[in-house]
C-alpha cells in the first residue's frame, strides 16, 4: 500500500470514529470527575477561555499545565516583488508584518501518550 493510500486510510478512520470534545461535554466530564455542578464546570471553562485570551494578548504566552502552551509570533512584512513560482514569474503584493498565534503540547502530555 502506498503511503498515499495508507494516509488516506488513517484520515477516514479517524472521521469515523470519535468525533472532538464539545465543551458541554467537556464541563460535563468535569463535572464527573470533581463533583460540581455542569453549569459550574462552564462557568470555569469560560473563564478559562477569558484569561487565556488575555494572557496571551498582554504578554504573549499562556500555558495550561500539563496540557499545551499558547504562544504569539511575529510574522515579518514581504515586499511586493517578481517571484519565480514553478517556473513562472508571478507578481507578489506586499503583506504588512502580523502576528500569529501558535499553540503546541507540553512534554509531559506527549509522553503520556
Amino acid at each position: 500500500m502506498s503511503p498515499m493510500k495508507a494516509a488516506m486510510k488513517a484520515m477516514k478512520a479517524m472521521k469515523a470514529g470519535k468525533r472532538a470534545m464539545t465543551k458541554g461535554g467537556l464541563a460535563e466530564a468535569l463535572a464527573s470527575e470533581t463533583g460540581l455542578k455542569k453549569s459550574e464546570c462552564s462557568k470555569v471553562v469560560d473563564a478559562i477561555t477569558l484569561v487565556g485570551a488575555k494572557e496571551v494578548k498582554s504578554t504573549g504566552k499562556f500555558v495550561l499545565p500539563g496540557l499545551c502552551m499558547i504562544k504569539t509570533r511575529q510574522k515579518a512584512a514581504t515586499k511586493a516583488g517578481k517571484r519565480n513560482m514553478f517556473g513562472k514569474e508571478v507578481v507578489v503584493k506586499a503583506k504588512p508584518a502580523s502576528t500569529v498565534v501558535k499553540a503546541t503540547c507540553v512534554s509531559a502530555l506527549k509522553k503520556s501518550i
